[in-house]
């Protein structure tokens, strides 16, 4: 095994993009075939509060919830060796895009918008930052956070995927990566 290889290994690998772009899903399949620890930021979130993050961003605030979820994806990504989902407007902090970017491999999962508003109706509920917003304020949120998600080591456009495939296509694609 070169040093490459063993960097690749011991690195986290973070998965970023818009909610609802899979980064739940194909990370614990991601993390199932790589044999490591999945980790959903959100979830853990969640587990120490125990209330929904739609219930903590009531009760708490969003800029409570951020810092929360820097402390969370910092303690996390430095550790080697895990697969780590973090919330869709995660990389909105630079802080948190300088940890993951220095210490995790970071994926960027993309969608475009015409597939995304397909799925708009499973999120409404769960999402709080989608709460009581027009259709075109989401859109604009959308298109805004693309830019966030443009800091990244690998680009997985997910639109033509389901996740198994998007699952595949990304293991096999970690043995070619430099970082």
């Amino acid at each position: 095994m070169n040093s490459t290889d063993r960097l690749l290994k011991e690195k986290s690998i973070v998965f970023i993009g818009f909610m609802g772009a899979g980064k739940t899903t194909i990370g614990k399949l991601v993390a199932n075939k790589l044999s490591r620890q999945f980790i959903d930021i959100d979830k853990e979130i969640e587990t120490e509060y125990k209330m929904t993050t739609s219930a903590f961003f009531k009760t708490y605030g969003e800029q409570a919830f951020r810092q929360k979820e820097k402390s969370l994806i910092s303690q996390f990504s430095h550790q080697p060796g895990k697969v780590i989902s973090v919330g869709g407007g995660a990389f909105l902090q630079e802080e948190v895009q300088q940890i993951c970017l220095s210490n995790s491999m970071v994926i960027f999962l993309d969608v475009t918008w015409d597939s995304w508003k397909e799925r708009l109706h499973l999120l409404m509920d769960s999402r709080p930052v989608l709460q009581g917003k027009s259709a075109e304020e989401i859109k604009e949120l959308f298109y805004n956070r693309q830019s966030i998600y443009s800091k990244h080591h690998l680009k997985v456009q997910t639109d033509t995927l389901n996740t198994e495939e998007a699952a595949d296509y990304i293991v096999g694609l970690l043995p070619s990566l430099s970082l």
